[in-house]
């Protein structure tokens, strides 16, 4: 007998900007930061797999899916209070604040700018080094030519290395959604994003001040975070797992979603015990 997952949908105001968020569940709080250039949409196996055991809240970060962009200067560190003023509109002191690449850009400034209200970490396909000058003049490239011309740089540029190589050969259906979402971009958010991660620093000190426990992802076929940029955030981090997900490229937890969630739900489990325990 399958479960039936309630998903509630709420558009919260913050800073004057206007952000869009899933949510399903009821427990821990964990809340999960989507990739460049997708939104949350892509947490649809996450918010149906983790809502036994904890609340799922995903946001689409400013720009992405139906949240508004704003006027405001490109910044990670913006995108992080972001999270913090949604979750004092849900009521939410603390949380297991997580991201999947952009995401995990996100959660590092977070943890930066708001370290007592994190219970938890997870960061899957990210890294914790800031950008080469090569990188940043990339994006720079990306972020020009997705206003002159829409998103089709990203769809032959960005969306080949998003997916392993096991799901391009063997999961088109995959493929293709990932696809969609890439092409269903906003040209602004794009560009936005691309500034933002562009000028984050190095996250090394902030993984080093943890007082909460993290549990660090990546995709085993992930060409863009590797492996060895999971093992230095693992390194860094004062109390910290490591699980890596076969099969999967840079956006582990659409590739290879029971596998995702099934890291995730025992990190929540381990760490926060009782508080954590199924509901229902």
């Amino acid at each position: 007998m399958g479960r039936t997952v309630i998903v509630g949908e709420n558009r919260v105001t913050v800073w004057s900007v206007q952000l869009y968020t899933r949510s399903a569940g009821t427990g821990v709080p964990v809340v999960l930061l989507h990739a460049f250039p997708l939104s949350s949409a892509m947490w649809l196996a996450q918010r149906e797999g983790l809502s036994a055991s904890c609340q799922v809240i995903t946001p689409d970060l400013r720009g992405f899916g139906g949240s508004r962009l704003g006027d405001d200067e490109p910044s990670i560190d913006l995108m992080a209070d972001d999270v913090a003023a949604l979750l004092d509109q849900e009521g939410i002191e603390r949380a297991v604040v997580g991201g999947q690449s952009m995401g995990g850009y996100v959660t590092m400034a977070f943890c930066r700018r708001h370290p007592d209200r994190v219970a938890g970490v997870i960061l899957a396909d990210t890294k914790a080094s800031q950008d080469t000058e090569q990188a940043r003049e990339n994006r720079e490239r990306i972020a020009r030519q997705v206003l002159a011309d829409g998103t089709g740089v990203l769809v032959e540029e960005v969306l080949p290395g998003l997916l392993g190589q096991t799901t391009k050969e063997r999961r088109a259906m995959v493929f293709g959604r990932v696809r969609g979402l890439v092409q269903s971009a906003p040209p602004g958010a794009v560009a936005w994003a691309q500034r933002a991660m562009a000028g984050r620093p190095d996250s090394f000190d902030t993984l080093a001040a943890l007082k909460a426990p993290a549990l660090v992802i990546v995709g085993e076929e992930d060409q863009l975070t590797t492996r060895d940029d999971a093992e230095a955030m693992l390194r860094a981090v004062p109390d910290g797992r490591l699980t890596v997900v076969e099969r999967a490229g840079h956006l582990s937890a659409v590739e290879q979603p029971e596998a995702f969630n099934a890291a995730v739900a025992s990190f929540i489990s381990s760490e926060l015990g009782e508080a954590a325990r199924p509901h229902g």
